[in-house]
C-alpha cells in the first residue's frame, strides 16, 4: 500500500520538482527513465545512510548530478527514507497516517435471535455495509470464560485449561472462580493470545475488561489495559477506545479488545425475552451506531477493521425440569470430592470412591431425552472435551429444558436465564458481524463467485446479495477461527500462533 503524498506539506513538492528536473537532465543523457529512478532511489539511501561520500562510491558516475541536487538531497532523505520504508504498512484518513487496525467487541449473552426483534438497526446496518455471519458457534460448554479465552487464544476449552466458569484442578487441588481474584494468575490460562502475538510482531495493543488474565504464561501485557469493573459504563467504554484511536501513530494501538457484560447480566436476572433484555439491548445497538459514526468522522470506515462478536447466546431456563442427582447415587454422593462444570456435573472422585459403582447407577438412571453421562473416553468427539485433567473424569450433560440439582439446592443455583449447554441449541448461538477494509476484500471475493467466475467455495457463503435485505451473509462457523481472523486483520498470519483454527480458513475468503 502506497503511502498517500502530503499535498500541503512543502517539502513534498520541492522534492517532486527537484525529481522531475533530475528526470529531465537523465534524459538528455539518454538514459531510461526507469534506471534513473532506480538509482535515484539507491542515491537517497546512500546519502540517507552515509551522506555524499558513501553516495558517490555507490554511484560513481553520479556527476551528473548537480551540487544543487546532491544538497537537496542531504536536506530530506529522513523524510524520504521514512516514507519508503513506511509505504507498504501505513494508510492515510486525509490528515494522519495509521497502520492496519482492528476493534474487537464482545457482546457477552448476544444471541443470535436478537438481531431479528426490530431493536438493532445500527447492527443490522453495520452487517449490511460490511458483512455477518448466519451466525457464530460458540465452543462447548457455553459458557463466558472458555469461550472468550478461545476467543483470544483459537484453542478449545481442552487445550486452553478454561474447561468451565467453575474448575477443580486435580493435581493442584486449587479451585477456579471468576470471583477469585488469583484464579486470573497465568498458571490458569494457556495460549497464547492475540494481544500477545500482536506485541511480538511490533504492534501496540489495547483491552477493556476482556475476561482473562492481565499477564500471560511468558509474562506479557497488553499495552494499555482497563482492568475489569461490572460498573464501567459502556459510554466510557467508547471514549477510552476512541482517546486511543486519536493518539500519535508511535503511540497508537493496532489490535483493541473490549468485553460488554450488560446484557449477559439482564438475560441472567429477567430472561432473554424481558423488557429490560430489549431496552439493553437497544443501548448497546445505539452504542454500536456511535461507534460507526465516531469513526466515520475520523474517515476511518476503509481503515480500521472492527468486529462485533458474542461468546454464547441466552436461553430462557425459568422453568426447567429438575433431576436430583443425589437422590440417583444415594450413600456414593458423599464420595464426590468436587463437582464442577454447571449447568453440567463434573464429578471428581475421591481415592476410596467405587467409580464403577458410581457409573453404574448414572447408566441406569439415563435418560437420553434429559441428560446423559459420559467419561472422557465417550466424549463426543465434537465437542473437544476430554483431553485435560481438570475435565472431570465422570461428565453429567443435561438437555436444554432440564436442570441439574440437589435435594440441598432444590434448583435455587438456576436463573431465569441461562447458558452452558451443548452448542447444538439455536438459543445458545452467537453473534458475529464486522466491517472495514478485510470485510469489502471478502465481499469482493464473493462477489466474483456471485458473477459467474469459477470458484469452489459455495458452501463458505449463506447470500452474497448485496443490494438486498440479506447483505453478504457467511456460513456459520466456529469461533476458534477468531484468533486467525486478528492475525489477518493486522497482516500478521505469518507470526500467529499454534492454535486449533482450521489452516486457511480466512484465506478461501480472500
Amino acid at each position: 500500500m502506497t503511502t498517500p503524498t502530503n499535498k500541503n506539506d512543502p517539502s513534498s513538492s520541492k522534492v517532486a520538482n527537484s525529481s522531475d528536473g533530475l528526470r529531465n537532465r537523465a534524459n538528455e543523457q539518454g538514459r531510461p527513465q526507469s534506471q534513473q529512478w532506480s538509482r535515484l532511489l539507491v542515491l537517497c539511501i546512500a546519502v540517507a545512510l552515509g551522506g555524499v561520500v558513501t553516495a558517490r562510491a555507490l554511484c560513481p558516475d553520479v556527476a551528473w548530478l548537480s551540487r544543487q541536487h546532491i544538497d537537496l538531497l542531504c536536506s530530506v532523505p529522513s523524510s524520504l527514507l521514512n516514507g519508503w520504508h513506511a509505504a507498504p504498512n501505513t494508510m492515510s484518513n486525509g490528515t494522519h497516517e495509521f497502520r492496519e487496525t482492528m476493534i474487537l467487541i464482545s457482546v457477552d449473552g448476544l444471541r443470535q435471535e436478537y438481531l431479528e426483534r426490530g431493536l438493532t438497526p445500527h447492527l443490522l446496518e453495520m452487517s449490511k455495509t460490511g458483512l455477518r455471519a448466519d451466525y457464530l458457534n460458540p465452543i462447548f460448554p457455553t459458557l463466558t470464560f472458555p469461550n472468550h479465552w478461545t476467543l483470544m487464544t483459537g484453542l478449545w476449552a481442552e487445550s486452553h485449561g478454561l474447561v468451565a466458569n467453575k474448575i477443580f484442578d486435580p493435581a493442584t487441588k486449587k479451585v477456579w472462580l471468576p470471583t477469585k481474584k488469583e484464579s486470573f494468575e497465568p498458571e490458569w490460562w494457556f495460549g497464547e493470545p492475540m494481544w500477545e502475538t500482536a506485541q511480538k510482531a511490533g504492534l501496540k495493543t489495547a483491552d477493556i475488561m476482556w475476561p482473562g488474565p492481565r499477564t500471560s504464561q511468558s509474562g506479557a501485557t497488553p499495552t494499555y489495559s482497563v482492568p475489569f469493573n461490572f460498573s464501567y459504563p459502556i459510554d466510557a467504554k467508547l471514549d477510552r477506545i476512541l482517546e486511543w484511536m486519536d493518539m500519535p501513530i508511535e503511540e497508537r494501538p493496532q489490535l483493541i479488545t473490549m468485553y460488554e457484560p450488560s446484557l449477559d447480566n439482564s438475560g441472567h436476572e429477567t430472561g432473554p425475552h424481558s423488557l429490560r433484555t430489549n431496552q439493553t439491548l437497544a443501548k448497546i445497538d445505539s452504542w454500536a451506531g456511535n461507534l460507526t459514526a465516531s469513526l466515520q468522522a475520523r474517515n476511518l470506515s476503509d481503515i480500521v477493521n472492527v468486529v462485533i462478536l458474542s461468546d454464547h447466546g441466552m436461553a430462557d431456563t425459568s422453568a426447567p425440569e429438575l433431576i436430583y442427582m443425589d437422590e440417583i447415587l444415594g450413600e456414593d454422593f458423599v464420595t464426590i470430592e468436587y463437582i464442577d462444570g454447571w449447568p453440567s456435573m463434573g464429578l471428581h472422585l475421591f481415592p476410596e470412591a467405587n467409580a464403577s459403582r458410581i457409573l453404574e447407577k448414572l447408566y441406569a438412571a439415563e435418560d437420553p431425552t434429559k441428560f446423559e453421562v459420559f467419561t472422557r473416553e465417550t466424549m463426543p468427539a465434537r465437542r473437544h472435551y476430554a483431553n485435560n485433567p481438570r475435565i472431570a473424569p465422570i461428565f453429567i450433560t443435561p438437555h436444554l429444558g432440564y436442570a441439574l440439582t440437589t435435594t440441598v439446592l432444590n434448583g435455587t443455583e438456576i436463573s431465569v436465564g441461562n447458558h452452558g449447554w451443548d452448542n447444538i441449541y439455536p438459543d445458545l448461538r452467537a453473534v458475529f458481524l464486522t466491517q472495514g477494509p478485510f470485510a469489502e476484500r471478502m465481499k469482493t471475493k464473493a462477489a466474483a463467485y456471485a458473477s459467474g467466475s469459477p470458484r469452489s467455495d459455495s458452501d463458505l457463503w449463506q447470500s452474497t446479495k448485496g443490494s438486498g435485505s440479506d447483505g453478504y451473509v457467511m456460513t456459520n462457523f466456529n469461533n476458534i477461527e477468531i484468533y486467525n481472523l486478528a492475525m489477518h486483520m493486522l497482516g500478521i498470519q505469518d507470526r500467529a500462533a499454534s492454535n486449533n483454527g482450521t489452516v486457511g480458513f480466512w484465506d478461501a475468503y480472500v
